[in-house]
């Protein structure tokens, strides 16, 4: 009797081109101004994208679109959220972020019924202490224009009789009960202002006629496994290959959920079970994933771009041990404050801390560091090509690198390294 042959080999190289390829990060930006429906396809392509209020170079949810397609004009970007017919709509998926409309209705089962567990402490408790508040939100935001909480705030003081239940005038239970009903899926936001403030909105203000149905009747949404089979399909399709955390981190979706999905999408032949050069555990290769022989791509990757979600993926593939330092104190940063991975090619061979010098028309770039071997003159030409791509899409200029970049290590800053070298705009 003949071996059942084990799963297919896939050499470490070939996986990151995989990956890269999954991510659209090995397609030729297009040579011609960008359109909603380029936009459109980086959403389809990485199934979602991460919002973060952090706006020292811009807001993040934008960065993604440019590393993939190059300069565009992001208010396109906001229409497709803002502006009906939308387009994307955002709800907490991977950390609040943008997705597609007809998603939205996937995450019923792993987040939205889980609010009373997996919500913040605020959000449970108003839920739980204060429920005739939640009811008094609902309905003032379901009666009204989108509005942000401050405004609904306002509204509800206006109307005193909604304030004696014995909650009284509180603005941070307004808010977590605003909180608690976008978390639950009984209202939207119809985007966001422009100082970063989230407008919410009753669900039918906010969803696409195509996509009513399953928002506006729970009944007519896909049951817990039908949904967790598709997010964990949009996932595989979004990695190329990658094991069972990196597929479960992507909706933030439990493992014990996730795994059951890939059995099911293997038996399916939508998914094959593979081993990767140098990874313990098994990956998944998606059936359609491009298996590219080389890519040529060039780009600064966002913090919090799904390239580079998942840490101990982004390790495996790349040997790039990447961590946000935002959060650490200055003096104990290796690499700095917002720092954005650069690729090339199917490496990634530096990190670049930037930060958008508006008040003096600058990108000021503090300081560079290239992994091991890389930083060479034709690595320099690269990123500074990259570089003076992003200044202009900003409207911002840039100066050359700083002459003091250096081998990355892991080891604090030395302030005297940290150099920043803008120039004035062009």
């Amino acid at each position: 009797m003949s071996a059942v042959p084990g799963p297919r080999r896939l050499g470490l190289p070939a996986a990151r081109r995989v990956a890269l390829a999954a991510q659209g990060l090995a397609t030729p930006r297009p040579q011609r101004p960008v359109t909603v429906r380029d936009l459109g396809r980086v959403l389809d392509t990485v199934g979602l994208v991460q919002i973060d209020s952090v706006n020292v170079l811009t807001r993040s949810h934008y960065l993604p679109f440019f590393s993939r397609l190059g300069p565009y004009d992001t208010g396109l970007l906001d229409r497709m959220r803002d502006r009906a017919p939308r387009r994307m709509v955002e709800y907490w998926a991977h950390e609040a972020s943008l997705l597609p409309p007809s998603t939205w209705p996937l995450m019923e089962h792993p987040r939205m019924r889980r609010g009373e567990e997996d919500s913040w402490g605020g959000m449970r408790r108003v839920a739980q202490e204060h429920p005739d508040l939640v009811a008094a939100v609902l309905a003032e935001v379901e009666a009204g224009r989108p509005r942000t909480a401050r405004e609904i705030e306002v509204a509800l003081e206006r109307d005193a009789p909604r304030a004696e239940g014995g909650w009284g005038w509180n603005w941070s239970l307004v808010k977590n009960a605003l909180e608690h009903l976008f978390w639950t899926g009984r209202i939207s936001s119809a985007g966001r202002t422009r100082q970063f403030e989230r407008r919410y909105a009753g669900l039918s203000r906010v969803v696409p006629p195509a996509d009513a149905a399953r928002w506006l009747d729970p009944s007519q949404r896909l049951g817990p496994q039908d949904a967790y089979d598709e997010l964990v399909r949009i996932s595989t399709r979004a990695l190329g290959v990658a094991d069972l955390a990196s597929i479960a981190d992507y909706f933030r979706i439990r493992r014990e959920h996730a795994a059951p999905a890939l059995e099911r999408l293997v038996a399916a032949g939508e998914v094959e079970e593979v081993r990767v050069e140098g990874w313990s555990a098994s990956a998944y290769l998606h059936a359609a994933a491009r298996r590219p022989r080389s890519v040529s791509g060039r780009a600064l990757l966002s913090p919090f771009d799904s390239a580079v979600w998942h840490r101990p993926r982004l390790e495996a593939l790349f040997d790039f041990h990447y961590r946000l330092e935002i959060y650490t104190p200055a003096a104990k940063r290796v690499h700095g404050y917002y720092v954005l991975p650069f690729l090339l090619g199917d490496a990634l061979v530096g990190r670049v801390d930037l930060k958008a010098d508006r008040a003096a028309g600058v990108l000021r770039v503090h300081r560079v560091g290239w992994e091991s071997g890389r930083g060479g003159a034709q690595d320099r030409a690269e990123l500074d090509a990259e570089l003076d791509l992003m200044a202009r899409w900003l409207e911002l200029g840039h100066g050359p690198q700083p002459r003091a970049s250096s081998q990355c290590s892991a080891s604090p800053l030395d302030p005297s390294a940290s150099t920043s070298q803008p120039v004035s705009r062009p």
